[in-house]
């Protein structure tokens, strides 16, 4: 993430546990939320890596360095566009889950078209330091054939638009601030987009706690109660 390595880990420290508890009150109430109670703990483990990005860095142990951006990155293509629209896919039946299927297949294709090339082209995946920042610079397979602005469009519309369809106002909420989080990366941080969109994803990833707690059973038996 943006600030250092020790922010990194205090946001993985922070963001594992976190994770771990949410999918234990998941699991123990309604498993329809449980890929998604699993998104903080996902987003720690990210931000652990970039944490050793950081710790790599600083030694100048560059072969490291490219492992764990190689590791950074697998969330970022691989992960993210996966697991998001799945774990919305698991909240919804009919018609719905149809839709979200289908941004499962786009980001399953996607991700795998974007992230695969690193291991058989080498210099398409570098990783530079900044002030406060990792920048991660990547040739991606689609250049070819479309500008970044679309392919990044549809990243985002793949890791966003499911929430959104979901009937969950909890959820569909948890989908406009990833929405936010986009904004304000392009608008202040674009000189280290993909660090600073993923940092900014693990932070609202603590609302999932909320989410989760909000729906363990306990506490919906005692409202009912």
């Amino acid at each position: 993430m943006c600030l250092s390595a020790t922010v990194s880990y205090a946001a993985a420290a922070v963001l594992v546990p976190s994770g771990a508890v949410a999918t234990v009150w998941a699991w123990a109430g309604d498993r329809r939320y449980l890929m998604l109670a699993i998104l903080p703990l996902l987003f720690g483990l990210q931000q652990g890596a970039e944490g050793m990005v950081w710790v790599a860095g600083d030694a100048g142990h560059t072969h490291h360095v490219e492992q764990y951006s190689f590791v950074y990155m697998f969330f970022a293509w691989i992960v993210w566009p996966i697991w998001i629209p799945m774990s919305a896919f698991f909240l919804e039946s009919g018609g719905r889950s149809a839709v979200i299927l289908l941004f499962v297949i786009a980001g399953a294709m996607l991700g795998g078209l974007q992230f695969i090339p690193y291991f058989t082209h080498e210099g398409w995946l570098s990783t530079s330091f900044l002030a406060w920042a990792v920048r991660y610079e990547d040739i991606n397979l689609l250049d070819a054939i479309v500008s970044r602005v679309v392919t990044y469009g549809i990243y985002l519309t793949v890791i966003i638009a499911p929430f959104l369809v979901v009937r969950d106002r909890a959820v569909k909420m948890f989908g406009l601030l990833t929405g936010g989080v986009v904004v304000i990366t392009y608008l202040f941080f674009s000189y280290a987009y993909i660090s600073v969109f993923c940092f900014g994803g693990a932070l609202i990833s603590t609302y999932l706690l909320a989410l989760i707690w909000w729906k363990r059973p306990d506490r919906m038996t005692s409202l009912d109660a």
